[in-house]
């Protein structure tokens, strides 16, 4: 019996929630960890939209594992405001969905500043690492309002390590971690990839605070995404750090309808693989591929 238990982006599957529920069931998947859904992005949906969908996935036996929500995914420097109105309302959403986890991203940053060395190596003396410093103070406040507001509803917040944001590196997602004990963290290994990380050595770092995987492999160089163990996310040896727990499925192995409600400009639409012919195709090889690797 497997120690894990698998979740999944299905929208990559389909867009409607009915060709969803079917993906996830003839891939023998427990959860959906929801992101967009009958063409809006989880953000957006309403509550009673929630509701609809909720039912459902009841009656096929089927759960929400996260909201694999899009907050944080603003400029550090953009209005907080509204996007934090949106994520109250998410909040609402994960209690009709009955999940308790979201994942969260720590906004995009200034090139610059993800390539200054991480504010815990005490660095001084550089405008550069300066500018960093003061940014991190930033990004801790946003994530901490964040926290405050997910802990009062009973919501267990996960940073995404991503490309273009402040945590793309995983020393500097440590040091978000460490800043904020009620903060979980997301492993992307694909991500970490793409950001010219050790995927192995970033999971040893960053073990203690790991909530679950996103399962996703890329190819060093050009990024490209290809089924889990045919890339250099190195995820067998991963999975041996994470023993047990739950993860999510992200195949981004075809460009799928909906990508452009969660993609920031344009620049990770090429690293998405085409070698399929369609999106059930595409949902059902990154599925037998973990399955393999398991």
């Amino acid at each position: 019996m497997s120690v894990y238990r698998l979740a999944a982006f299905a929208d990559e599957a389909d867009p409607s929630i009915d060709g969803q529920i079917k993906a996830l069931l003839r891939n023998g998947v427990d959860f959906l960890e929801i992101r967009g859904v009958d063409g809006q992005n989880i953000a957006d949906i309403s509550n009673e939209k929630a509701r609809e969908v909720k039912a459902k996935l009841d009656a096929s036996g089927l759960s929400v594992w996260s909201l694999g929500s899009p907050f944080g995914k603003i400029g550090i420097h953009d209005d907080f405001a509204p996007h934090l109105e949106k994520f109250r309302r998410a909040l609402e959403n994960c209690a009709i969905f009955g999940c308790s986890r979201m994942r969260v991203f720590s906004f995009y940053v200034d090139r610059k500043l993800i390539e200054a060395p991480p504010v815990s190596s005490g660095e001084a003396g550089n405008a550069v690492f300066a500018e960093k410093k003061a940014i991190f103070e930033e990004v801790k406040e946003r994530l901490s309002v964040f926290l405050e507001e997910a802990g009062r509803a009973g919501i267990t917040l996960c940073h995404e390590n991503e490309k273009g944001i402040y945590g793309e590196r995983a020393a500097d997602c440590l040091d978000i971690q460490r800043a904020l004990p009620g903060l979980r963290a997301v492993f992307d290994p694909a991500n970490f990839i793409q950001a010219g990380e050790d995927t192995v050595k970033a999971v040893g770092m960053l073990e203690p605070f790991i909530e679950y995987l996103h399962i996703k492999d890329a190819l060093r160089g050009s990024g490209e995404i290809v089924p889990a163990g045919h890339g250099d996310a190195h995820i067998a040896e991963i999975l041996r750090h994470y023993r047990k727990g739950v993860l999510t499925i992200e195949p981004h192995l075809r460009v799928f309808k909906g990508l452009e409600l969660i993609e920031h400009g344009t620049e990770r639409r090429s690293e998405i693989g085409n070698a399929f012919s369609t999106a059930d195709e595409a949902f059902d090889a990154a599925c037998a591929a973990l399955k393999k690797i398991i």
